[in-house]
């Protein structure tokens, strides 16, 4: 053997203990969670949440970075870049698989990254200004037709901006115009202010507004009403349409991340969404605690894709939507 070959095997020998001694020690450094909207909503809250909860697993710091804009294009696109070593983690919700259809050009692909965590879903809620004068959903299309209108979303490409769509134009045949922003808890500030009449957002930043009376919360996307809103009737009640959407907060790695980095991420969530105080925090920020295991939870976004991207060919939504 000579001794350049020789080199190379032990090179690669050690390379290779490295590797396997770094992922079996993970983490060993401190954890970023790139979240891919603004403070104050359902991806902030539940990505807060489970950090605090995995710092104390694992006794480093998780370090919380909000990356909004895009209708979360902008983090996912960043975490899809990043270093696949499970030192960056994505955190965001359905508008992963919105944006995959939604958007011309999304900067990512479902093949870049993948899925390490399911924490929760909650359904999408619609909102109206303080002072509409409004009792219904019903009430407030109405308006809609003789008044301009518009309504308020944590972005374009959104779950919540698909449900408004879903309801507004393809059911209610109205010209509500859409205005996106960063995140779900400007846009509920816009429309508790009388920025904006009505909005569509994940329940977690309207639920204490509703509560105090600077929002009218008019109807839920979802199947069942909200323990934490009992009052607030869903759309199908509202005999405006059957709906039954909702927005999910997830965790993403790069697609490289090594498998061992990705089943530990995993198994740690899950154990954390198991916990009584972290499912109570969870519950009481309307958001329905998940979890799952990986082929569970891959199975679930993929269908999640197809879902949505039928929702886009439905509705018409264009990406213009975001500008």
């Amino acid at each position: 053997m000579s001794l350049r070959l020789a080199a190379s095997i032990l090179a690669g020998t050690i390379l290779a203990a490295n590797t396997s001694y770094a992922q079996s020690n993970y983490p060993d450094r401190n954890v970023k969670l790139v979240v891919s909207f603004a403070p104050g909503g359902p991806t902030d809250v539940g990505a807060r949440i489970v950090g605090q909860a995995l710092q104390e697993k694992w006794g480093k710091t998780v370090i919380i970075e909000n990356r909004g804009g895009a209708g979360g294009n902008i983090g996912t696109v960043a975490v899809a870049r990043a270093e696949p070593d499970g030192y960056t983690i994505l955190v965001t919700t359905s508008a992963f698989s919105v944006n995959l259809t939604y958007s011309a050009n999304p900067g990512y692909s479902a093949a870049d990254l993948k899925i390490a965590a399911l924490i929760a879903t909650t359904p999408n809620i619609i909102v109206g200004a303080p002072d509409l004068k409004a009792a219904t959903l019903k009430e407030a299309m109405e308006l809609a037709r003789t008044e301009k209108f518009a309504y308020a979303s944590a972005g374009a490409g959104t779950t919540p901006h698909l449900s408004a769509e879903r309801i507004f134009r393809l059911v209610g045949k109205l010209d509500v115009r859409h205005v996106p922003f960063t995140g779900a808890a400007p846009a509920m500030n816009a429309v508790s202010a009388g920025h904006v009449q009505l909005g569509s957002v994940a329940m977690t930043p309207a639920i204490e507004l509703v509560k105090a009376g600077k929002l009218r919360a008019f109807a839920v996307t979802s199947a069942k009403r909200s323990p934490e809103l009992p009052n607030v009737p869903t759309v199908s009640e509202t005999g405006v349409a059957n709906i039954d959407d909702a927005t999910w907060v997830a965790m993403f790695v790069p697609a490289k991340t090594p498998p061992a980095i990705i089943a530990k991420i995993n198994a740690d969530v899950n154990d954390i969404l198991k916990q009584s105080a972290i499912t109570q925090q969870i519950s009481k920020a309307g958001l329905d605690p998940l979890g799952g295991s990986l082929e569970s939870i891959e199975a679930y976004v993929t269908a999640e894709n197809k879902k949505w991207g039928e929702v886009i060919l439905a509705t018409g939504a264009k990406e213009e939507d975001k500008k």
